[in-house]
């Protein structure tokens, strides 16, 4: 982009990331940066023709694994980081042709990836990462058989971490390394292999021992978490967002509301893995997991929203899976509807990760923008089509 690079985005309605009512542009673009809102500037370097269309802030998906390539967790685990890191270039990509101009990595990522997109060497969203997810020996993020003696100990997506103090040693490693959040395993998962996916796991000692360090790095802590006892567990402790949260209960929701917690579901992952998990080597232990929380993701959003949780969006895809990112857009909007999922994947989930310059059509908002080929209030099949119905903005850059 030149020094004082002006864009302006013509024939266009506006959903600004907060209002159920569209708005009429045009939208003026000046170094990134929007400047204007229904004001006509002739004096620009570019116009972009909506064609009618309608302009929305750019998707963030706060569940997301570049690093995420297989659904076997060991196999994950015992690749070349070199590997990973090609692989993860590639969906980064194809995430952001869909739209998703920022990513939230909860298992993974390092300064070599985010060196890499900060440089422009690939095509990415804006990428913030927790580093490998921290996990009780046996817990979620643990991805050894219990009959075998193997290391895995790769901790590309995953770190066995035990104890208080080596704990704390792990979150100040991971700050030190540029982690714009911690993650926790705090119950048991879909696709690992030794644990019920109803337990808490770590103690109460270990998580507050995690959530204090981030918090004075002024970050926070996300928790996989699905039971309510794993769920009342993390937020009781200090956790400040829930991943997945499948299995919430009304008084559980009650507790996430009184502290402040935010709901991330991940509706995305379950749907693919009951349709395609096998296919891609989803171990049958895991597909019987997968369909105790499948139909309750949904349930879990409606309880929460009842109870005035703030509601994020995710995806969670796994290995070939994340080609189905945009299909959770219309999974949520099954559950809450269009405006309500927009206000999730957009100016909530900027609330999530502390960006008020993202997830909004807003004179001094940062221009990620995506131009839908429709109204979605009108038309909801506008946000799930193909990248080719879109067009994407990044830094006032089409994409």
């Amino acid at each position: 982009m030149t020094e004082s690079s002006r864009l302006t985005i013509v024939n266009a309605t506006v959903f600004d990331g907060v209002s159920g009512e569209l708005t009429e542009g045009p939208i003026q673009i000046v170094d990134g940066t929007i400047v204007a809102i229904g004001e006509a500037d002739r004096s620009v370097d570019r116009v972009i023709d909506a064609r009618g269309g309608t302009v929305i802030p750019g998707l963030i998906d706060a569940h997301f694994h570049a690093y995420g390539t297989e659904l076997d967790l060991l196999a994950l685990e015992s690749s070349p980081l070199s590997y990973l890191a090609l692989a993860g270039a590639q969906r980064l990509g194809a995430a952001l042709r869909r739209g998703f101009t920022t990513v939230r990595d909860v298992a993974g990522g390092d300064p070599g990836l985010a060196k890499a997109i900060a440089r422009g060497l690939i095509p990415a969203p804006r990428y913030l990462y927790t580093g490998p997810a921290l996990s009780q020996t046996g817990g979620h993020g643990d991805p050894r058989p219990g009959d075998a003696d193997l290391c895995a100990c790769g901790a590309h997506t995953g770190e066995v971490v035990d104890g208080v103090d080596a704990l704390r040693r792990a979150v100040r490693d991971r700050f030190r390394r540029g982690a714009h959040a911690i993650k926790i395993m705090a119950s048991g998962g879909v696709i690992s292999h030794t644990d019920p996916i109803r337990m808490p796991q770590y103690s109460p000692e270990e998580i507050r021992a995690v959530t204090d360090e981030a918090a004075r790095r002024e970050s926070y802590v996300a928790a996989h978490a699905y039971s309510p006892a794993a769920i009342a567990h993390a937020v009781s402790n200090g956790v400040r967002t829930i991943e997945h949260g499948n299995l919430l209960d009304e008084s559980t929701a009650q507790l996430m509301a009184a502290h402040s917690a935010f709901l991330v579901p991940t509706l995305a992952a379950y749907d693919a893995m009951e349709r395609r998990g096998a296919d891609f080597g989803l171990s049958r232990t895991g597909r019987e997991k997968n369909r105790e929380v499948l139909d309750a993701g949904r349930g879990a959003i409606k309880i929460a929203r009842r109870a005035g949780v703030p509601i994020g969006f995710g995806t969670d895809l796994m290995g070939p899976l994340e080609d189905e990112q945009l299909i959770g857009l219309r999974l949520q909007v099954e559950v809450e509807g269009a405006f309500a999922t927009l206000c999730s994947a957009t100016a909530v989930n900027a609330e999530i990760i502390g960006r008020p310059d993202l997830g909004r059509v807003a004179v001094g908002a940062t221009a990620d923008l995506v131009i839908l080929s429709g109204d979605p209030f009108a038309d909801p099949t506008v946000l799930w089509a193909g990248p080719d119905r879109r067009t994407v903005i990044q830094g006032g850059h089409p994409v």
